[in-house]
C-alpha cells in the first residue's frame, strides 16, 4: 500500500499587496493542488486547505501519495511500413522514436501492431512507474508560481548578489513537509526545509516545524500569527461587533464595510481591535468626507449610531499588535487620522465660500474628451436632455435644468480635487447650503448612483430627468466617436449607463408615470433622439442611434435572462417594445409559456411565419367568400372573435390576460393546419389563405414573438 501522509507548503516572502492576497493564496493553493491531482499523487479523500497572511502563502493538503501508482501506457509510434523494414527489423527512424520516447529497452517484437481503418500501426505498452512526491511536487511547485495572478512583478537579488528573481516580492524561506519529512524541492533561489517566522514584531526565535499537521497551530502559539485568511477575517469581524455592540453603535451596512475588512485582513497576521476617537467638531463637515478619509487612508471602522445612521465621534482600529496596554498605539492613530480630518474640515469650509452656480464657468477649462468639448459643452448638452425628458414627464423643466446646470460645477471644489469619489454628495451639500431647492439638491446626489431602485414620486422628478439626462447624453455622445465597448473594456462605462437608463425607465413605470397601456409620454427612441440633437444637427446620424438602441436592448435582454426563461426574454425583446412594458411582457409571456396551449401555438406561429415569407407582394385583406374549407372559416370565426378582446386588453396593458385570450386559439390553429392546403393551386385561393394567416400573425404577436418560445 502506498505510503500516505499530509503535505505542507509554504512560500516565506516580504509584504505582499493586501487587495490581492487572497486571490494569490487561492491560486498558489489550486496550483499545488492540480499539478499533485494530474499525477496522481492525492489521495482520494484528499482535503486541501489554502493559507494566507501579508508574509506568506501556503497549502496543507490531507492525503499526499509518497509514490503516485504505476501507469499502464499505450504510445501510438509510427505505420509498420515506416518502423520496420522488409525482414522485420526496426529501421533508423523508429529507433530514433524510441530513443525520444524514453523506450530504449523495449522489444522491437514485442510492439503491438493496431490498424486505424487505413494502416497498421506500432504501439509500445507496458507499465510506467508512477511519480515519486519529490518529482511531482517540485513540477507543481514550479507550475504554481508560474501561474499566480501577480498584479506587478519585481526584481531582487539573492544573497550570491548575482542571480536575480522575478516574483510579487522576495522570498525568503520555503518550508515543504511530507508528514515529518522535508521534501527536497526549491524554488526563487530557495531550498525547502521545515523552519518559518512567525510574527514580525511579536515572535523572535525561528520555528521549526515538527510535522505537516502542525503547522496552524504552531504558527499561532509559538509565531502569534493566525495563517488561515478566512480564520482571519472571522477574528477581526467578532471583534469589531463585540467593540461595536459595547459603545452601542454599528459598522453600517453599505458595501464598502466587507471590502474593508477583506483588505484590512491582508494586513495583519495578528488582528487585534481597539477603539480610536476624534473631536466631536469634526462632524460639522459632511459624513462623507469623514468615512471616505477613514476607510480608504487610514483603514479604521467609522462607527455610526444604530438609530439614526449619523456618524459617531469614534472609530475601530484593526492593530497588527496585541499589547497589554494600547494607550500609544491608540493615541498614535488618533494622531494620525485628526490632520486628516482638519483637512476635509479646510476643504469644506473653504469650498462653500464660493456659491456652486459660479463654479460653473470653471468647466470651461475642464476636458471631457478632445472629440467632444469640455465639460462645460457637456453641461449645456445634458441641460437639454433634462429639460426635454422633464416636460414628457410633466415635471418641472425648470428645475430639472437648474439641477444639469450644477451637475459638474464640483469638479473644481477642493474637496472633490482631494476626494474624487464625492463627486455629486459634495455638490448635494454645497448646493443645500447655498439654499438650492430640495429636488435640485437630490438630483445632484443621485446622479451618480448606478441604478433606481425605488419607485419615482413626485419628489424625485427631477432627480430622475438629470439622471436619464446624463446617461443618455453620455451612450450617444462616446458611442458616436467610436468608444462602443469591446470585450472587457468599457472605459466610458456604458454598459452601467445602459443599465442606470433601464432601471430609470422601470422605475417610472413603477411610479407610474409611464404606463404600461401607454407607449409614452417618454420613449427611448424619442430620448436618444433629444440626445443626439442636443450635439447640434447633423452631428450624430441615425446609424449611431440605432447602435445604442440595439446596445441598450442587449444589456436589458442580459440583465433578464439571469431571472427568467431566455426564451422569452428573447420573444419579448424582439419585438424592441417601449423599455418600460419589457418587464411586464416577459413576466406574461413566462406565464404563457406554462399553459398547455403555448406550445402548440408557438410552433404555429414559426409555420406561420415561414409561410407569409414566401408571399408574394403586399398580404392583402381576407375576403370571407373565399373561404371554402371548415377548418379556415372556423379559424377566421375565431379570429374575428378574440381579437377585439386580445387587442382590449393589451391596449389595457394586461399583457398576460392578452396571451390568454389568445390561447383559446389553439384548437382552431391546429384544425387549419391538419385540414388546409394554405399554398392552394388557385392564386386566389392561396392570397386569402396567407391573408388569413397574417391576422392569425398579428393576434399572435402582439405582446412577443411567439415563435421564438418554439
Amino acid at each position: 500500500m502506498s505510503d500516505i501522509r499530509p503535505l505542507l507548503v509554504e512560500l516565506l516572502t516580504e509584504e505582499l499587496p493586501p487587495k490581492a492576497l487572497r486571490r494569490l493564496g487561492d491560486a498558489f493553493a489550486e496550483g499545488i493542488r492540480q499539478g499533485l491531482a494530474s499525477r496522481n499523487l492525492l489521495a482520494q479523500d484528499c482535503r486541501v486547505q489554502p493559507y494566507a497572511t501579508p508574509r506568506r502563502l501556503a497549502v496543507h493538503l490531507s492525503a499526499v501519495r509518497a509514490q503516485a501508482p504505476d501507469q499502464e501506457f499505450a504510445e501510438k509510434l509510427m505505420p509498420v511500413k515506416v518502423g520496420l523494414d522488409a525482414d522485420g527489423r526496426a529501421t533508423p527512424a523508429l529507433l530514433k522514436k524510441l530513443a525520444a520516447k524514453g523506450l530504449d529497452n523495449v522489444d522491437v517484437a514485442a510492439l503491438a501492431r493496431e490498424s486505424d481503418g487505413k494502416q497498421d500501426y506500432l504501439v509500445a505498452r507496458g507499465t510506467a512507474p508512477g511519480a515519486s512526491l519529490a518529482a511531482g511536487l517540485q513540477a507543481a511547485l514550479d507550475a504554481a508560481l508560474d501561474g499566480l495572478p501577480i498584479p506587478k512583478v519585481m526584481s531582487y537579488q539573492l544573497a550570491d548578489g548575482v542571480t536575480t528573481v522575478k516574483f510579487v516580492r522576495p522570498a525568503h524561506g520555503l518550508v515543504a513537509l511530507f508528514g515529518a519529512d522535508v521534501v527536497d524541492v526549491s524554488a526563487l533561489g530557495l531550498t525547502a526545509g521545515r523552519q518559518t517566522l512567525g510574527h514580525r514584531f511579536m515572535s523572535n526565535a525561528p520555528i521549526v516545524l515538527r510535522d505537516a499537521d502542525a503547522y496552524a497551530s504552531q504558527l499561532a502559539e509559538a509565531g502569534r500569527v493566525i495563517a488561515g485568511f478566512d480564520a482571519r477575517r472571522d477574528d477581526i469581524a467578532r471583534q469589531l461587533d463585540t467593540h461595536a455592540r459595547q459603545l452601542g453603535a454599528t459598522l453600517g451596512d453599505d458595501p464598502e464595510v466587507p471590502a474593508l475588512l477583506e483588505e484590512v485582513t491582508a494586513l495583519v497576521e495578528h488582528p487585534t481591535v481597539y477603539v480610536g476617537e476624534f473631536e466631536p467638531r469634526f462632524l460639522e463637515v459632511p459624513q462623507e468626507c469623514l468615512i471616505l478619509t477613514m476607510r480608504l487612508n487610514q483603514k479604521y471602522f467609522p462607527l455610526f449610531n444604530p438609530e439614526t445612521g449619523k456618524l459617531t465621534h469614534r472609530f475601530l482600529i484593526v492593530s497588527n499588535m496585541q499589547v497589554a496596554d494600547p494607550v500609544n498605539i491608540v493615541e498614535g492613530n488618533q494622531r494620525v487620522v485628526r490632520p486628516r480630518l482638519a483637512d476635509a474640515q479646510f476643504f469644506f469650509e473653504t469650498d462653500r465660500k464660493t456659491p456652486l452656480a459660479e463654479r460653473v464657468p470653471q468647466l470651461g477649462s475642464i476636458v471631457y474628451h478632445n472629440k467632444l468639448g469640455t465639460q462645460l459643452e457637456r453641461v449645456e448638452r445634458v441641460r437639454a436632455v433634462a429639460r426635454g425628458v422633464a416636460q414628457a414627464l410633466g415635471a418641472d423643466a425648470q428645475a430639472a435644468d437648474r439641477a444639469a446646470l450644477l451637475a459638474k460645477a464640483d469638479l473644481g471644489t477642493q474637496m472633490v480635487g482631494e476626494f474624487p469619489e464625492l463627486q455629486g454628495i459634495m455638490g448635494a451639500y454645497y448646493a443645500q447650503a447655498d439654499g438650492e431647492p430640495a429636488d435640485v439638491v437630490r438630483a445632484l446626489r443621485d446622479q451618480y448612483r448606478n441604478r433606481l431602485d425605488a419607485p419615482v414620486d413626485r419628489d424625485g422628478l427631477t432627480a430622475a430627468a438629470l439622471f436619464i439626462a446624463e446617461r443618455a447624453e453620455t451612450l450617444v455622445g462616446i458611442w458616436s466617436i467610436g468608444l462602443a465597448p469591446t470585450g472587457e473594456r468599457d472605459p466610458f462605462g456604458l454598459r452601467r449607463a445602459a443599465l442606470g437608463l433601464i432601471s430609470a425607465f422601470e422605475q417610472l413605470a413603477a411610479g407610474e408615470w409611464l404606463k404600461p397601456s401607454e407607449n409614452g409620454p417618454l420613449t427611448q427612441d424619442g430620448l436618444l433622439r433629444l440626445a443626439a440633437d442636443s450635439f447640434g444637427p447633423g452631428r450624430i446620424g441615425d446609424a449611431a442611434l440605432d447602435e445604442v438602441r440595439a446596445f441598450i436592448y442587449e444589456r436589458y435582454r442580459n440583465q433578464l435572462a439571469s431571472d427568467y426563461d431566455r426564451n422569452a426574454v428573447d420573444a419579448v425583446i424582439a419585438l424592441a417594445p417601449p423599455l418600460h412594458q419589457v418587464a411586464a411582457r416577459v413576466r406574461a409571456v413566462t406565464a404563457f409559456g406554462g399553459l398547455p396551449e403555448a406550445a402548440s401555438l408557438a410552433a404555429a406561429n414559426k409555420r406561420v411565419g415561414n409561410l407569409l415569407k414566401k408571399a408574394e407582394g403586399d398580404i392583402g385583406t381576407v375576403d370571407p367568400a373565399r373561404l371554402q374549407e371548415p377548418a379556415e372559416r372556423a379559424l377566421a370565426q375565431a379570429i374575428e372573435a378574440l381579437s377585439p378582446r386580445a387587442q382590449a386588453q393589451f391596449d389595457a396593458g394586461d399583457f398576460a390576460g392578452s396571451l390568454r385570450t389568445l390561447a383559446q386559439a389553439r384548437e382552431p390553429v391546429d384544425a387549419f393546419f391538419a385540414d388546409v392546403m394554405v399554398m392552394a393551386d388557385d392564386p386566389a385561393v392561396r392570397a386569402n389563405r396567407l391573408a388569413l394567416l397574417g391576422q392569425l400573425h398579428g393576434l399572435m404577436n402582439k405582446v412577443a414573438d411567439i415563435s421564438r418560445l418554439a
